[in-house]
């Protein structure tokens, strides 16, 4: 069940309500009685980044392994330097 955050504009008070999503708001402050309760908009508190879950669990092996969240991988690397070429072997004369 989400936690929602519920503010009475009335008095300022601010307080969490675990409920469920089919629950209706709370509609009088706990603190003053005023029913101006005003549900507020939360970020959460996780974040999902990185290489996390879904590249090691859920991604399918045909997929091409990128990370997203590091702006792609997939761009060819064009700043590589060259590998240098070979050289012929060195024969020496015998004499």
């Amino acid at each position: 069940m989400p936690i929602y955050a519920f503010e009475c504009t009335a008095c300022g008070h601010a307080f969490d309500r675990l409920q469920k999503l089919s629950d209706a708001d709370p509609t009088d402050c706990p603190a003053c009685g005023q029913p101006q309760v005003r549900r507020q908009v939360t970020a959460p508190s996780f974040r999902l980044a990185g290489g996390g879950w879904y590249e090691t669990d859920f991604k399918k092996d045909g997929d091409k392994k990128k990370n997203l969240a590091d702006g792609g991988g997939d761009k060819p690397k064009a700043d590589a330097p060259a590998a240098p070429a070979a050289k012929p072997a060195e024969t020496k004369s015998a004499g």
